[in-house]
């Protein structure tokens, strides 16, 4: 598959996925609801090492940097 992941858009994910363990792991958030967001952030950091996201594949977006080679 074509990567459609930016770098911004892979440092935001990182960041949100960090945040989401800081509050699992001050007990911030607990119960079925830190179940689903710590799914969510392992979600983005798997989605952001591999630079592929299947939902904007699915969507047609791409946060990627257009190349511009003058041929």
């Amino acid at each position: 598959m074509k990567k459609n992941m930016g770098s911004q858009d892979k440092l935001i994910r990182i960041i949100i996925a960090i945040i989401i363990a800081i509050l699992y792991f001050t007990n911030v958030i607990s119960g079925t609801l830190a179940i689903v967001l710590l799914v969510v952030a392992g979600i983005f950091i798997l989605t952001s090492i591999i630079g592929i996201c299947p939902i904007y594949s699915i969507l047609g977006i791409s946060t990627c940097k257009k190349s511009t080679t003058n041929a």
